[in-house]
């Protein structure tokens, strides 16, 4: 199943130093699984995702979701599992419009984001 699970740089930092997205983070808000297979229900679980991610932002910052494909939303997902990140591109001040876009960014440039 693929899951979109919502984010700060921080938490993605820590993620990465461990391997593994813990099954109980208490930083996170849920994961979000797409209603169907559609390209249309998959944007609508990332942007789930990304507002989840504004909450745990509180203010300003950037939105970070991390995509991972695993067997159930109780086991943690290890870096292997991970199949992408969408992030902004810059630090959205408050009040931003929700509905901007993520940029898209491959797993082997999470060191390159958190930094």
């Amino acid at each position: 199943m693929r899951l979109y699970v919502p984010a700060t740089l921080d938490l993605l930092g820590r993620w990465h130093e461990a391997g593994e997205v813990p099954a109980a983070d208490p930083g996170v808000l849920g994961a979000f699984e797409a209603p169907d297979d559609t390209e249309e229900g998959e944007y609508a679980a990332l942007m789930s995702a990304a507002d989840a991610s504004a909450e745990l932002l509180a203010g300003h910052g950037r939105r970070v979701v991390l995509v991972v494909e695993t067997r159930s939303p109780s086991d943690p997902a290890r870096s292997r599992d991970w199949q992408a990140v969408h992030a902004d591109l810059v630090d959205r001040p408050e009040g931003a419009d929700p509905d901007e876009d993520l940029g898209w960014f491959a797993t082997q440039e999470i060191p390159d984001l958190i930094a």
